[in-house]
């Protein structure tokens, strides 16, 4: 059974509903043919959700009798759709002490969808077939192909890590038990293929693949950071592979470790501060790997981290009818499947891709709201900090004390503090009795110990604090 929650009849914000939707509300449950229909019918519209158990004329609790039934049946419509709907798992909750069903159907989706050949959609409070012109229409702005639910003709299902996979299913609630490719092919992981043969798609490789590049080479993230305001020989960078949720996790440990803080006194609290909001941060890391098109060659997202701004670049411009204009108010998602399996791990809120929350954030953080851009050939998103300078910034020699630090390296990070960086000729002129092995061997224990970042090579070389 899905997560259990308690509603009473008139908590119809909830946040599983989405706000200025379609809610469609049914007295008991109904036939798996019909109830498909009106999944079909939401799913080529603009989404909604569907409430099963519920009065429609007064929004009251009947309840139902078989709340696991409700649950397999509702699954069953989702898979007899073509394709497959790809949605949150529907949710038995409890209103009133009954128990009742939720689906929810997200906007942007990227299909056009079918059930036994017919094209459905919802439109005045009614479930009506698509005309050839809405249908055309539909399928122009959507797109008749996505490249994540192709499978590419020599993979094999041992391509992918089944130790993530059983994690990943372990972490669903609501899942009915399932041999594990089975529930794959119903989250648009795994397609059958003609000849009857199960096969892993681009979103499965990328997502749960043992070696993702090896399908989609450019799945990559490129992470740097630069000293000044624009790209130079002084900077230091990382290259990011795996799946997708390793390299969400990996380049935003990258940005973390790589943000300048400061400190300050709320009352009688010390309270660090990050350069940028830790949230927008990771929103602008996820929606970029999200929502990417993994379907262009020779380019990768990058994140470049400047002394005033970061800049994170996805290859490719904004998806079907999304433009800069309507970016808050529209959805669309180019990767369906990746974008609901990122959700199912706890990435992103399915309903909302963030943007307006980013802008929010950094508002509240005294901040520029974040820039968006198309280039040629992607989008971009700049955070922007006007002053080079942290509110509250402070190099606090508290940081190193009790790390068994010598004096001669607690001379060096006092002078860092004062200057801002130090080279190796520096320490030397603070410590001219100890020999230049013993200065490399002590700014090398101070990068060890994550206090100090190297810049440079050779006689370039310099550091300045991490």
């Amino acid at each position: 059974m899905g997560e259990s929650r308690t509603m009473d009849a008139h908590s119809w914000q909830d946040p599983e509903i989405a706000p200025g939707l379609a809610t469609i509300f049914r007295p008991k449950l109904i036939p798996l043919e019909r109830l498909t229909e009106i999944l079909v019918a939401l799913a080529n519209a603009k989404g909604g959700t569907l409430v099963i158990g519920v009065d429609p004329r007064d929004h009251t609790p009947v309840g139902l009798d078989e709340p696991e039934e409700a649950l397999d049946r509702a699954l069953q419509a989702a898979l007899a759709i073509d394709p497959p709907l790809i949605i949150p798992l529907p949710q038995i909750q409890e209103m009133d002490g009954r128990p009742i069903l939720v689906m929810t159907i997200p906007p942007g989706l990227s299909h056009v969808y079918s059930y036994k050949g017919r094209y459905l959609i919802y439109e005045g409070d009614q479930v009506q077939a698509l005309s050839s012109a809405q249908l055309r229409r539909l399928m122009m702005e959507r797109g008749a192909v996505s490249f994540e639910t192709q499978a590419p003709g020599n993979a094999r299902l041992h391509d992918l890590d089944w130790g993530k996979v059983e994690r990943y299913l372990a972490s669903l609630r609501g899942l009915p038990s399932a041999p594990p490719e089975e529930a794959l092919l119903g989250r648009g992981c795994v397609v059958q293929t003609d000849d009857g043969q199960l096969r892993p798609t681009y979103a499965g490789l990328l997502l749960f693949g043992r070696e993702p590049q090896r399908w989609v080479h450019s799945a990559r993230i490129l992470v740097a950071r630069y000293t000044g305001t624009s790209p130079s020989d002084h900077f230091v960078k990382e290259e990011i592979q795996g799946t997708l949720p390793e390299q969400i996790r990996r380049a935003e440990a990258f940005v973390m470790a790589h943000m300048r803080r400061g400190v300050q006194l709320l009352g009688l609290e010390r309270v660090e501060e990050t350069e940028y909001p830790v949230e927008v941060v990771r929103e602008a890391i996820v929606n970029a790997v999200a929502h990417r098109d993994y379907q262009i060659r020779g380019d990768e997202i990058r994140i470049l981290m400047f002394a005033n701004r970061i800049e994170f670049y996805s290859p490719g411009r904004l998806p079907g009818p999304m433009t800069l204009k309507n970016l808050i108010e529209e959805r669309f998602s180019r990767n369906e499947v990746i974008v609901q399996v990122l959700s199912d791990m706890g990435f992103i809120e399915r309903l909302g891709y963030g943007i307006d929350r980013m802008i929010r954030t950094m508002n509240e953080a005294g901040l520029p709201a974040p820039r968006f851009e198309e280039t040629a050939a992607g989008f971009q998103v700049t955070l922007v900090r006007p002053s080079a300078s942290l509110a509250g910034e402070e190099i606090d020699s508290r940081r190193w004390q009790g790390m068994g630090l010598n004096e001669r390296q607690e001379r060096a990070l006092a002078y860092l503090a004062e200057k801002g960086r130090i080279t190796n000729s520096e320490y030397q002129e603070l410590c001219p009795d100890v020999s230049p092995e013993t200065i490399r061997r002590d700014l090398a224990d101070l990068v060890r110990r994550n206090l100090l970042l190297k810049i440079g090579d050779k006689r370039a070389t310099y550091y300045i604090f991490k």
